[in-house]
C-alpha cells in the first residue's frame, strides 16, 4: 500500500515534471512567436528556430507563420471611369513580419485576412474606378503578329519574323500597372498591422452581361478593321508582285527577241555570203539548184500548174530532151 508519503512524493514529482515539460517549447524554421503573460506580449518577438524557455503556468505561447500566405477575395462589381460595371476577382501574397504589432492590432490569421479584404478591396476600387474600361481590361496598344519577309539578296530559309504593331485603342496605363498600382496602394496601410504585401494580382476580370455584349461587338468591329487593313496590304504587296514579274518578264522578253534577231541577222548574212561564195564559183550550177528549189516549193502532188513552154522555168527542163 502506498502511504502518504509517497503519495506526496508522488504528487510533488508529477507536478515538476509538469512544470519542466512546459518550461521548453520548441520553433522549426517556419515559425515565429510571442510570449503573453496574463494576456499581456512581454518581450520581443521569438524569431530564432531552436529550444526557447517560458515559464510554465504563467506565460501563454502564441506561434505565428514565417512563410508567405495567401488571401483571396470575392468577386467584386466596380464601375469604371467610363461607367461600365465588371467583375474584379483579385488574390494576394502577403507574410507576418512583426508578429508583436500582428498579435496586438489582429490577433490571428483570420483577423488579418478580414483586414486585408477591407484594405485590397478599397484600393481595387479606388484605382480601377479612376481609369476607363479598356486601361483596366488591356495591357498595351498591340496586336503582335509574326510576318515573314524575304529581302532582296538574303538567303533565306524558314523566314525572317518582324513584328507588326497595329493600333486598335490608346492605352497609356494598362492592366499590369494597374495592379501594381493597387500593391502600392494597399501596401502603405498594412504594416500597422504587423504585415507585409508582396503581391496582388487580378485572377479574374469579367464583364457584366449588358456591357459584356458591346464590348464584343466593338471586339468584332476592330477585328473587321483589322483585318480590312491586312487585306489592303495584301492586295497592294499583291499589285507590287505582279508589276515587278510583268516588268521583268517584258524585260526578258524584250531581250530574247533582241539576242534572236542579232542571231537570225548574223545567220542570214553568213548564208548570203555562202550563197555569194557558191555563186561566184559556178554560176550556172547555183542556178540550177535554185531552180530545183523552186520546182519542189511550188509543184506538188495535187498541184497543177499551166505554163508556156518558152517560159524561163522550163529551160532546164528543155536542155534535157535536147529541144
Amino acid at each position: 500500500m502506498l502511504t502518504g508519503k509517497r503519495i506526496g512524493i508522488l504528487v510533488v514529482g508529477f507536478i515538476v515534471l509538469l512544470l519542466i515539460t512546459n518550461s521548453f517549447y520548441k520553433l522549426n524554421e517556419s515559425e515565429q512567436a510571442i510570449i503573453t503573460q496574463f494576456g499581456r506580449p512581454i518581450g520581443g518577438a521569438v524569431k530564432d528556430a531552436g529550444l526557447h524557455f517560458k515559464i510554465p503556468m504563467i506565460h501563454a505561447l502564441h506561434r505565428f507563420e514565417k512563410r508567405i500566405l495567401n488571401w483571396d477575395s470575392s468577386a467584386d462589381q466596380i464601375p469604371t471611369a467610363d461607367k461600365k460595371y465588371i467583375w474584379l476577382d483579385t488574390t494576394a501574397r502577403w507574410k507576418i513580419v512583426d508578429p508583436l504589432r500582428f498579435y496586438t492590432s489582429v490577433g490571428n490569421v483570420r483577423g488579418a485576412q478580414t483586414r486585408l479584404d477591407d484594405i485590397i478591396d478599397s484600393a481595387s476600387r479606388d484605382i480601377v474606378s479612376s481609369y476607363v474600361l479598356v486601361e483596366v481590361v488591356r495591357n498595351s496598344n498591340r496586336i503582335l503578329e509574326k510576318r515573314e519577309e524575304v529581302r532582296e539578296g538574303d538567303v533565306i530559309s524558314g523566314g525572317e519574323e518582324e513584328e507588326i504593331e497595329t493600333v486598335i485603342e490608346v492605352v497609356e496605363i494598362g492592366r499590369e500597372k494597374l495592379t501594381r498600382m493597387i500593391l502600392d496602394r494597399a501596401s502603405e496601410l498594412v504594416p500597422q498591422y504587423g504585415i507585409e504585401l508582396l503581391d496582388v494580382q487580378v485572377k479574374r476580370l469579367n464583364y457584366i452581361e449588358d456591357v459584356r455584349k458591346k464590348v464584343y461587338e466593338r471586339m468584332i468591329s476592330e477585328r473587321q478593321r483589322i483585318a480590312s487593313k491586312y487585306r489592303s496590304e495584301g492586295e497592294g504587296k499583291k499589285a507590287e508582285i505582279v508589276g515587278m514579274k510583268d516588268k521583268e518578264l517584258n524585260r526578258i522578253y524584250s531581250e530574247a527577241y533582241r539576242k534572236s534577231e542579232t542571231l537570225r541577222g548574223e545567220a542570214d548574212a553568213a548564208a548570203t555570203k555562202i550563197y555569194a561564195k557558191a555563186y561566184n564559183q559556178d554560176p550556172e550550177f547555183y542556178s540550177f539548184l535554185k531552180t530545183l528549189d523552186v520546182y519542189k516549193n511550188t509543184v506538188g502532188e495535187n498541184n497543177r500548174v499551166i505554163l508556156t513552154t518558152d517560159t524561163e522555168l522550163y529551160r532546164y527542163l528543155r536542155r534535157i530532151d535536147g529541144r
